[in-house]
């Protein structure tokens, strides 16, 4: 392809008031190669992506764009090149070898691919199983070598697993920031496959974090947790509507004390005799839904992983051990945070900014965050207050404005930031009287 491209760009130049022509892969707005680049002389990670174009001969001279540094490229960088390089896709004397992109559309029992090449062209496509098995045999006939997008789902997870070993690189792509990009008229499995293969290729994919597999496996065991702590609020609130539907009076505080509750069944005779087996098997779920949250929420606790942070991070005014373990498995590395807002808008405390022109709005809490973390830290900024004289005046000044919801807000936001730090930092939370102490 390369003398081709020269005729042309030859042919081009000669043409009557045509001052100078060359080419390239991408425009300068349309996107680039994402790459690893091999340079002779240097040992290069194949792990670590590069950024770059191909252009031709006098490309910075057309473009009328000024080298800084350096020369631009000339028909003396084409002559040697590395046999493991590919000729064609190479210029200035580096040498790369050609990725593959690969995109997939992940479904319950089947998986959509298409495999393309740096230049868009199809290499394969179709359809496999959603199973360890096939995904093998499909490895197997896979030109070498080769990085793959595919779109957020419930089964991505042991996908991303099976294939990290064989893959260049696994991006994830945000599923709400992906249908902007790809929304089409004509839509199916095959196209949006080839639409998160064009997207990988131009690095126009919308990636989001990818939590390592330990770090997901100890939040998939919490989450189950949220879960029965959901059921059990269910079944209390349940035989409170069975009593209430039967006219039965009770301890609304004590009713689902042990003693308490016992004696309700034994010695009230407004019971009914067709309620009992109801309340029962409602009091047996419930203990039952204890004893396995209690356990759980202990193993995690004394879990080496996650044991030193998790002691961190209590130290935290009102920070509990859910809130702690939430924020360790629902946040992970807090090095992907550039910067606290960007931390405060993942935990869904900020709202949503619509701006145009000179006009700025605020909008409501954003739907886009971590749920698990906002209700976690919400029900925490309740408590703080309480346990922290700073935390009281932070939520006096924003509930003197007349709004207590807020004020909540604005003691979770001072939360966060104290939780980042002492991430950040690896180190005990020390309150401000005690650094005012210690300063003096």
């Amino acid at each position: 392809m390369k003398p081709l491209y020269r005729q042309i760009e030859e042919r081009v130049s000669a043409l009557p008031g045509v001052r100078a022509a060359s080419y390239s892969s991408f425009t300068l707005h349309e996107g680039s190669l994402n790459t690893f680049v091999k340079v002779a002389g240097y040992d290069t990670d194949p792990n670590i992506n590069v950024k770059h174009n191909i252009v031709g001969n006098g490309y910075f001279a057309t473009m009328q764009i000024p080298v800084l540094a350096g020369r631009t490229f000339g028909p003396q960088d084409t002559a040697t090149l590395s046999g493991e390089a590919d000729s064609e896709n190479n210029h200035g004397g580096s040498s790369m070898t050609t990725m593959n992109y690969i995109g997939l559309d992940v479904h319950k029992k089947t998986i959509s691919y298409c495999v393309k090449d740096v230049s868009g062209r199809i290499q394969q496509e179709g359809k496999i199983g959603s199973t360890r098995r096939e995904l093998d045999c499909w490895m197997k006939t896979l030109p070498q070598p080769w990085t793959v997008a595919m779109e957020a789902t419930i089964f991505s997870g042991w996908i991303y697993d099976h294939l990290l070993p064989h893959a260049t690189q696994i991006k994830v792509a945000h599923p709400l920031m992906l249908r902007a990009i790809a929304a089409a008229k004509k839509k199916n499995d095959q196209i949006d496959a080839s639409k998160l293969a064009d997207c990988l290729r131009c690095d126009f994919l919308p990636e989001c974090h990818m939590m390592p597999r330990a770090i997901r496996d100890r939040r998939r065991t919490l989450r189950y947790r949220h879960l029965l702590v959901r059921q059990m609020v269910q079944r209390k609130n349940r035989v409170s509507g069975l009593l209430m539907e039967t006219g039965v009076e009770y301890n609304k505080q004590r009713l689902h004390k042990v003693s308490y509750f016992r004696e309700l069944l034994s010695a009230n005779g407004e019971v009914d005799p067709s309620l009992r087996p109801l309340l029962k098997l409602s009091r047996e779920t419930i203990e039952r839904c204890q004893k396995t949250e209690y356990a759980l929420v202990s193993s995690l606790q004394r879990d080496p992983v996650l044991a030193d942070r998790i002691k961190r991070l209590r130290t935290v005014p009102g920070v509990g051990p859910i809130t702690a373990l939430t924020w360790a498995l629902e946040i992970g590395d807090v090095s992907r945070f550039g910067s606290i807002k960007k931390a405060i808008s993942y935990c869904g405390l900020c709202g949503e900014e619509r701006s145009s022109a000179d006009k700025a709005m605020r909008m409501p809490l954003s739907k886009q965050r971590n749920k698990h973390i906002q209700r976690a830290l919400v029900e925490a900024a309740k408590l703080a207050p309480r346990q922290n004289h700073e935390m009281a005046v932070i939520y006096d000044q924003e509930r003197q404005k007349g709004n207590s919801n807020r004020a909540t807000l604005a003691v979770a936001r001072k939360m966060v930031a104290y939780l980042l730090a002492v991430d950040r930092q690896q180190r005990d939370f020390v309150p401000a009287e005690e650094r005012r102490t210690t300063a003096a």
